[in-house]
């Protein structure tokens, strides 16, 4: 039995659920997702809530039960109210701007690295060393996080470089005379 699949998925107020087939859309304040459910499992919505069910009891099945709870969850959870990755950067001379459409990282290369920004996706800078990506698929949002910090990440003897906020870089003590 699924611990996490049993739950069912609250709807907060402000955001719709339909059902069709074995697609389930939420919309809400932030945009509109869709998910396909796989045939290993029932969707069924009732009383404000989304139920989830395996339909057989083989171990795929009970699997993707969880695993199909916690996508509605993701799902309706961002468009009510979002997902944020904020990303911290360190290291002399290193800062980051927002210019239109693209994200500008001065990395202590020769170059600066223009990352375009997806449309689904916001990307902020309150300081030139803190990046916050926001939006409402927390798929979508860690995964340009991840790009982002892809181009210069943390290392072990400065601490220089991108890391997430609440990322824990283990420092080593460099080379003795």
């Amino acid at each position: 039995m699924s611990r996490i699949g049993k739950h069912p998925v609250p709807i907060p107020a402000g955001v719709r659920v339909e059902l069709s087939g074995n697609t389930l859309s939420a919309r809400g304040a932030l945009g509109q997702l869709s998910l396909v459910v796989s045939n290993e499992v029932a969707a069924t919505i009732a009383d404000d809530a989304v139920t989830i069910e395996p339909r057989h009891e083989t171990k795929h099945s009970r699997a993707m039960w969880g695993t199909t709870r916690a996508l509605v969850n993701n799902m309706i959870t961002g468009v009510a109210s979002g997902f944020t990755r904020t990303l911290e950067i360190n290291g002399v001379g290193y800062r980051a701007a927002v210019q239109g459409g693209t994200l500008n990282l001065q990395l202590g290369y020769s170059h600066d690295i223009n990352y375009p920004i997806p449309p689904d996706v916001r990307i902020m800078t309150e300081r030139p060393t803190l990046v916050s990506v926001s939006g409402a698929d927390r798929q979508r949002v860690g995964q340009v996080a991840a790009e982002i910090r892809a181009f210069r990440p943390p290392e072990p003897y400065k601490g220089k470089g991108i890391k997430y906020s609440d990322e824990v870089v283990r420092r080593k003590e460099g080379k003795k005379k």
